[in-house]
């Protein structure tokens, strides 16, 4: 009788416990924070990425092919870099039902600044790499030098990323309109 007692004791801590781990997070937040942050900061940081690189590689490409001087093709590079990934972003939310002002305002608040680092990291790298900004389209130089440099971007930007969301800004913001 008394195991019967112990048990459901038992279950009754056991879902008191489960039920302590949502509702008092903020205790162990900084300890979990670590784990699961590091994971959305990748996931956060890819989806950024890929926006960036989308418009990178287009400005590049569209720069290169009308032989633009390289301060013309990474303004370009740049511009677009920002306009598809605000797009990506916009798109999962305005898919959440939320209007296109917020839906702009979310993208605005949860890229800027990753876009801004990404973009600085991935433009001084192919500017670093020797020949990059000048070989041609066909050229594996400049495609392995983008690759490098949106790699680079990716690994430096990943921290950035983690501390935002860490704060509760960045992508922490988009995630609100996934539930």
């Amino acid at each position: 009788m008394s195991v019967e007692h112990d048990h459901s004791h038992h279950e009754h801590h056991q879902h008191h416990g489960d039920h302590s781990g949502h509702a008092g997070n903020g205790g162990h937040e900084h300890h979990q924070q670590g784990k699961v942050s590091w994971g959305m900061a990748a996931s956060a940081t890819l989806h950024c990425l890929t926006g960036c690189a989308i418009g990178e590689v287009l400005g590049m490409v569209i720069g290169t092919a009308l032989d633009w001087g390289n301060v013309a093709t990474i303004v370009l590079a740049v511009a677009l870099a920002f306009v598809f990934g605000y797009a990506l972003t916009m798109r999962g939310v305005l898919r959440a039902g939320v209007g296109f002002k917020q839906a702009l305002k979310v993208a605005l608040a949860a890229d800027t600044v990753s876009i801004i680092v990404m973009e600085i990291i991935d433009n001084a790298v192919m500017l670093v790499v020797p020949g990059a900004m000048e070989a041609g389209l066909a050229s594996g130089l400049f495609w392995g030098a983008l690759a490098f440099a949106l790699l680079v971007a990716f690994l430096l930007t990943t921290p950035v990323n983690k501390w935002l969301i860490g704060r509760g800004s960045g992508h922490a913001v988009v995630h609100a309109y996934h539930h």
